[in-house]
């Protein structure tokens, strides 16, 4: 049925549907916004590779047991889709709250903690409720991709300082950025991505005496860190507009779950929800995000196994004559390279997909089991000889 007009449309005929005639439309051609214009949505590629090391996944998936235990909390949760989910999602965040004690060792409530659909979404509602029209979102980079694109998104001016040689922040560099910029919302990576490197809290307190605004310290990968390194979780009580991001992507294993979530004060808790769409996080993502929680201490089983997998990856690159960022992240940065695309095409051509990002002349690569960090390695040799 629907096969005749597209093969029509496509041999130049006028289609018979009137929905199909706009077919040919190019992007350019819609009244789209103009900061829009010439965008490319964002993404890795997403190729079916023997070795896929490229989007810091946590490589080993839940056990039959816990997989068991979220397809019953599913099936609950079946049994009343026709009703809309607690839009507050009060049960989750009571238990990503007790989580958040336990790590940081921080006392933290339920009006302490957000959730939402992964840590992009936590992001949005920051700078929906924080940024804007005739207001600045500071960061530094190479950082994540995503930060200037929450910023566009909510016409939230974008400026980006630059990190120091060894991926840290110079404390000087950003205090003089603080204070030309005088930024609504300063985003902090720790461990940032792609370096993997984590922020001394001296400098993230320096920052947060320094803002005029909201301070966001991201920690997607504070599960990885190494030990010794402290979570901004315990600036919380001193700092009222610190807010922590965290997600249950990576140590969790629940990347397809798509959970993020935040731990900040009360008041920035209730200036989130005034963004929030209603019902934002389905039934289904609460409840498979709760048993998750409930099973942290398997799932989180493998977080040492992967640190180490880190440490001999870092300590393998530098053997063979490479430069490896310091990591405390499930990633190492690696180069440099003359022509990095070259490098990563001639993995991919052995089966290996890694990440082309990061300043130029470095590859990221996510870690994997020994086995696939075993095959990154030999198809690395290859493509370097």
């Amino acid at each position: 049925m629907t096969t005749r007009p597209l093969l029509a449309a496509q041999q130049g005929d006028t289609p018979r549907n009137p929905l199909l005639r706009g077919q040919g439309l190019t992007l350019d051609e819609l009244p789209i916004r103009d900061e829009l214009r010439g965008e490319q949505p964002y993404g890795a590629p997403q190729l079916d590779v023997p070795v896929a090391l490229n989007v810091n996944e946590n490589p080993y998936p839940p056990s039959e047991r816990v997989v068991a235990e979220i397809a019953a909390a599913v099936a609950d949760a079946a049994r009343t889709l026709n009703r809309y989910p607690d839009r507050d999602a009060v049960a989750l965040r009571a238990d990503l709250a007790s989580y958040l004690t336990a790590d940081g060792g921080v006392g933290l409530g339920v009006d302490n903690v957000w959730a939402a659909n992964g840590s992009n979404e936590v992001m949005q509602h920051v700078l929906l409720a924080f940024g804007g029209p005739g207001r600045t979102a500071l960061s530094f980079a190479p950082t994540y991709s995503m930060y200037p694109e929450y910023a566009r998104d909510t016409h939230t001016a974008w400026v980006a300082g630059r990190r120091a040689e060894d991926f840290s922040i110079d404390r000087a560099t950003a205090l003089a950025a603080i204070e030309e910029h005088r930024p609504s919302v300063i985003l902090l990576a720790s461990p940032n991505n792609p370096t993997g490197t984590a922020l001394p809290l001296a400098d993230i307190a320096a920052i947060l005496d320094a803002a005029p605004g909201m301070v966001v310290v991201d920690e997607a990968y504070a599960e990885f860190r190494r030990a010794g390194t402290p979570s901004a979780l315990t600036l919380l009580a001193q700092y009222p507009r610190l807010i922590v991001t965290r997600t249950m992507s990576k140590a969790f294993a629940l990347a397809g779950g798509r959970l993020g979530y935040l731990a900040a004060a009360p008041a920035v808790v209730d200036a989130l929800r005034i963004v929030r769409l209603p019902y934002h996080l389905s039934a289904v993502s609460q409840a498979v995000a709760r048993v998750a929680l409930a099973n942290a201490d398997e799932l989180l089983a493998a977080v040492q196994q992967l640190r180490a997998e880190r440490d001999r990856t870092v300590e393998w690159l530098r053997a063979v004559g490479l430069r490896s960022a310091e990591s405390d992240a499930n990633f190492v940065l690696f180069g440099t390279f003359a022509n990095r695309h070259a490098v990563w095409q001639g993995l991919l051509e052995r089966g290996v997909l890694i990440r082309e990002t990061g300043p130029d002349g470095w590859l990221r690569v996510s870690i994997g089991t020994p086995q696939e960090m075993a095959a990154f390695q030999a198809a690395l040799v290859e493509v370097m000889r």
